[in-house]
């Protein structure tokens, strides 16, 4: 399976099905692309709020005008004070944020419907004027009064003070946009006739969230189907903007173009140039206001008026019960603050602008950015891929706060930036993927040439990778086939080859299966050793038991060869190995040259195990083993061979066949041999030659282990000593070969 994921066009494909699987999911299928830009641009608002232009003011109804003028709501009268109140404070135009839909019940004439027809002040009563006529004529008076209507049942359409102009086309694509173009409305709440017949400018302040329920745009205009009706925003600015005298315009952006930060429409009201979005909508730059921003209302219910010179005023209500709130880009805030940011970024010509092809754009050249990804994973490191994402990361949020600060512009660095990333990371975890697979197939080579135990300690301690070693307590092993020359004549190179194939395999399957490491391969010869890199417990009978089976190995190998044999008409080569195995403080590491090196053991008990198979074939034996090992394994089957001063050495060691295992070693076959041989050993090494001789005679009698030929050089060792007795004798034989 990893085989093929990590196949080049498999895992080409598969960063392909996931760069898709993000594209799918960014362009906005579920909302998360949108939630994941309004937070950036909500960030970037925080972080750099429009300023203000001192313009605009927010006249508020607050909870101290409650308690000092009474409960709302206020008599009309009351009302029309407010109006000429703040008229005479300066106001270049007053915007109502909220409905007076219904006659007011405190008027004159309501009272008088209460009192007995013989009240003397009903008649006085019935002729008073109404108080909506008195508020009407407060608005006529102020002749800059800005009435709202909003969503509600009126189903007669609101009075539009001044006609908007605007082509028969835009028109019309606007009416048929109803839920995607501009707001759409079947019913209204609206100011009473009387009052919409004075008022100076009448548009509507409905509102729409996004889906989180957060108000991030306002609409400049609104539409019931038939006629398109203008925004209070609109109409404060219109009424603000030459006492009212201008028309708002709606015309086509002719310099519009999928790929600036412009809006496809645009708004003229004398001499703001309003860009508006295909929805009739505009991004609100907001900003806090303070303090001195707020006035409360009962103060322009007084003589001693604030200054309101030249600026635009907001009535509406902050009191509790009162207060509209709305969910913003800072927070909760009062309604009125939606239509206070909106008109006065107008007035300042500050937009926020996010282009129509902006998801385009973000999502097409992070797709890019991600294929070019895609390719370099073939080639590069993950390291660098982290580089160029990293760097194109840094360059997109650069690029995005540099076109806000400068141009407004409403871009998403963050969508981008999370699908490189994702694909960087799909792309590295597969490359990884690849890698630990060509590891694996490396491993798997090279556990060809090195133990696979060298491989994992090399891999757990990368710093051992390098020329040194330690000294550690090792049993050595070496093989060797007898009379090897012999047998390579006999055969072609290609059947030589597959001979010792056989024959190296099998002896290697058994080193590695009892925990031992192959030290190399010399021809025909094999060297393992045991109890490093890993700590092998007992490696001493775990080195007797694998030469036992080695040699049982021979078995079946030599039965292939003898059924070879007869198919190509030739005498069989029945393969014989001889065995040395030896236990002792070894040097074992990597050695050799700075250039080239290998896992293996130095030492005098290397050697040594090295003469000891060589004197195999000297002693008619399997097997020979080093005292040093036979002290650890003494219940096995074994039998002193000889006291041998080994080529090379000066101390002489004892050497040991090995004949069995303990099974073998409880045996009555053993237990008999074993009595008879030790007293041959014994009195020859004693120097009592004819009772060795006598010895070796019953030896040979009750022989099951195949000793003839240790017998026959015993014999005539034993006999050349009779013949000519030593001056001295000290029990030792030195060989004189290898």
């Amino acid at each position: 399976m990893l085989s093929l994921i990590v196949h080049p066009f498999i895992r080409f494909s598969i960063l392909l099905l996931i760069l898709g699987g993000i594209m799918f999911v960014m362009l906005d299928t579920a909302g998360v692309k949108t939630r994941i830009s309004h937070i950036v641009f909500e960030s970037y608002i925080k972080a750099k709020p429009r300023q203000s232009s001192g313009q605009v003011v927010f006249v508020d109804i607050d909870d101290a005008s409650l308690t000092r003028e009474g409960q709302w709501p206020w008599p009309r009268t009351k009302i029309a004070a407010l109006i000429t109140g703040i008229q005479l404070a300066g106001a270049k135009a007053i915007i109502f944020d909220g409905v007076l839909a219904e006659p007011d019940r405190t008027s004159p004439e309501n009272i008088a419907a209460l009192l007995d027809d013989n009240h003397p002040l009903k008649g006085e009563l019935q002729n008073a004027p109404h108080n909506d006529e008195l508020l009407a004529q407060a608005i006529k008076n102020a002749n800059n009064f800005v009435a709202g209507f909003s969503y509600g049942s009126n189903a007669s359409p609101p009075q539009i003070k001044r006609k908007i102009l605007i082509k028969k086309d835009i028109k019309n694509y606007f009416l048929v946009q109803q839920g995607q173009g501009s707001l759409h409305f079947t019913g209204s709440a609206q100011f009473l006739p009387v009052l919409q017949d004075v008022v100076a400018g009448n548009g509507s302040f409905m509102a729409s969230a996004e889906r989180d329920a957060v108000i991030r745009r306002t609409g400049l205009i609104f539409h019931d189907g038939q006629q398109i009706y203008p925004s209070l925003i609109f109409e404060g600015i219109r009424v603000f903007e030459n006492q009212g005298r201008e028309f708002i315009k709606i015309a086509a952006n002719e310099n519009y173009n999928n790929f600036q930060i412009s809006e496809p429409f645009i708004a003229s009201i004398g001499q703001y140039q309003i860009p508006m979005g295909a929805d009739g909508k505009m991004w609100v730059y907001f900003r806090e206001f303070q303090k001195d921003e707020q006035i409360p209302a009962y103060q322009f219910l007084q003589s001693d008026l604030p200054d309101l010179s030249d600026k635009i005023v907001f009535i509406a209500s902050s009191a509790e019960g009162l207060m509209d709130l709305r969910a913003t880009p800072l927070g909760m805030r009062p309604g009125v603050h939606v239509h206070m940011n909106a008109l006065e970024q107008i007035l300042q010509g500050q937009y926020l602008i996010r282009p129509h092809t902006a998801n385009l754009l973000e999502i097409g050249s992070a797709a890019a950015i991600s294929i070019l990804i895609i390719a370099l994973s073939f080639f590069v490191s993950p390291l660098w891929l982290l580089a160029i994402v990293a760097g194109v990361s840094a360059g997109a949020f650069w690029l995005s706060w540099f076109l806000f600060a400068n141009y407004g512009g409403l871009f998403d660095p963050v969508t981008p930036t999370f699908m490189m990333s994702v694909i960087f990371v799909a792309a590295s975890i597969l490359s990884y993927l690849k890698t630990e697979h060509e590891k694996k197939h490396v491993r798997s080579a090279f556990g060809m040439y090195v133990s696979r135990d060298v491989m994992r300690d090399l891999e757990k301690n990368p710093d051992k990778l390098k020329l040194g070693g330690e000294n550690k307590n090792l049993t050595v092993m070496f093989t060797d086939i007898r009379k090897f020359t012999t047998i390579s004549e006999g055969l072609t190179p290609e059947e030589l080859i597959n001979l010792m194939n056989d024959f190296l395999t099998a002896m290697t399957d058994i080193v590695m299966a009892h925990g031992g490491t192959i030290d190399k391969y010399m021809g025909d010869a094999m060297m393992a050793f045991w109890n490093a890199p890993k700590d092998v417990a007992q490696h001493e009978r775990e080195t007797c038991c694998a030469a036992l089976k080695m040699q049982a190995a021979l078995a079946p190998i030599n039965e292939r060869v003898v059924e070879q044999a007869k198919k190509i008409g030739k005498e069989p080569v029945i393969l014989k190995a001889g065995i040395g195995i030896n236990t002792g403080e070894c040097a074992v590491g990597n050695m050799g040259s700075k250039q080239r090196f290998a896992y293996s053991a130095l030492g005098d008990a290397v050697n040594l195990a090295s003469r000891l198979e060589g004197q195999t074939k000297n002693y008619g034996v399997a097997t020979l083993v080093g005292e040093d090992t036979y002290i650890h394994v003494a219940d096995m089957a074994m039998l002193e061979m000889d006291l041998i001063l080994v080529k090379g050495k000066i101390k002489p060691v004892r050497i040991y066949a090995l004949l069995g295992d303990k099974q073998i070693a409880e045996t009555d076959a053993f237990q008999n041999i074993k009595k008879e041989h030790e007293a041959m050993i014994a009195a020859y090494q004693n120097g009592d030659f004819t009772i060795a001789l006598k010895a070796l005679h019953q030896c040979r009698k009750i022989d099951e282990f195949e000793l003839t030929h240790t017998y026959n050089m015993y014999e005539s060792r034993i006999k050349g000593l009779i013949k000519k007795p030593p001056t001295s004798w000290d029990g030792i034989f030195e060989a004189t070969s290898k």
